[in-house]
């Protein structure tokens, strides 16, 4: 079982967006002192609720500053970005680290960003699985060219080329946000693990990983190869002596982080959007993960793996909304949960 933290730099009310930054650093710091696996990067535009805009910048900086732990992006956002941009980066990442890096792509949302950056709508409803395609042959293949309805150039040549990682074969890792059977299925298609998120209970998720696997087999995957995926799952990690006072913790702080952050999304075509109830989301949360002592926690990721298969897990730490508490949590986990997990 594999356990790391899911990082979104988090602008918690009456933060400066430098504190919801530092935090997400040292995050990544002590989560390697601490026996964690990894760390997972969240990637969000113009809004409090996350104040990293380029996951992979980030990550290119926590792989200078660490030795072992590996770096992913939870996720990247495809359709704001050129495939072939981002899969530069991407090589360049993987290498540089030795294979440390993993990238997460998903969409995103139908907001603003596609207005800034200039993609559009359509990036978001229609070209995702163009853009995956390119930024997967990006990574695989020595020279790339595109005839596709979005993307169209003549033949060029990869440099660097991912697949030349001194002492190992291969480009970096490749997963996939899925929050619905489409992308599931396009995953699957790519035989591509998939990052699901914290909103889901074990049930869901174990309905996902069922429809994945039966789809990478009709593409060709084996039964095998389809067991052995490695998919993610999302979810929120709060670790104290008892359940009642983790709890707490977190409805106390998240509940303002959300309804900032959430409110702040604007949909890029005016379309109406609800919104969760932060108090409620948040103990929904509480419910779904492992929230409370070590020993609940542990019984709780167990339970996950068990029911879903899924044995890789990206957990939001920073919850508390403060930094000492956050460096307390994931040094907890460390000592106090992993060794119960083994």
């Amino acid at each position: 079982m594999r356990v790391g933290a899911f990082v979104l730099a988090a602008q918690f009310p009456g933060q400066g967006q430098g504190e919801a930054l530092h935090r997400a650093v040292r995050t990544a710091e002590v989560a390697e002192e601490a026996g964690l696996d990894s760390v997972w990067l969240a990637e969000h535009h113009f809004v409090p609720y996350g104040t990293c805009p380029s996951a992979v910048t980030l990550a290119g900086l926590l792989l200078g500053r660490t030795q072992r732990l590996r770096v992913g992006t939870a996720v990247s956002v495809l359709p704001n970005t050129h495939p072939v941009a981002l899969g530069e980066q991407a090589a360049l990442l993987h290498l540089l680290s030795g294979g440390r890096f993993s990238l997460g792509v998903g969409r995103g949302g139908p907001w603003v960003d596609l207005e800034v950056f200039g993609s559009g709508l359509r990036a978001y409803e229609r070209d995702f699985p163009e853009s995956l395609d390119l930024l997967l042959r990006w990574l695989r293949e020595s020279r790339v060219s595109a005839d596709g309805e979005r993307y169209r150039f003549r033949e060029v040549p990869v440099v660097p080329r991912p697949d030349e990682l001194i002492g190992g074969a291969g480009g970096p890792e490749v997963v996939v946000a899925c929050t619905s059977a489409k992308s599931v299925r396009l995953a699957a298609g790519h035989g591509l693990p998939m990052l699901l998120g914290m909103h889901c209970g074990d049930e869901e998720k174990a309905e996902m990983v069922a429809l994945w696997r039966t789809h990478a087999i009709a593409a060709g995957r084996t039964p095998e190869e389809a067991d052995g995926a490695g998919h993610v799952s999302a979810g929120v990690a709060q670790i104290a002596d008892d359940r009642t006072e983790a709890t707490e913790t977190l409805v106390k702080a998240m509940p303002g982080w959300l309804r900032e952050g959430l409110e702040a999304h604007v949909t890029v075509d005016g379309r109406h959007r609800s919104m969760r109830d932060p108090v409620a989301y948040t103990e929904l949360l509480c419910g779904l993960h492992p929230v409370g002592s070590p020993r609940l926690a542990a019984d709780r990721l167990a339970a996950t793996a068990e029911r879903t298969g899924i044995t890789r897990f990206a957990l939001l730490v920073e919850g508390s909304g403060d930094l000492a508490a956050t460096e307390e949590n994931v040094r907890r986990i460390g000592a106090e949960v992993l060794p119960q997990l083994r």
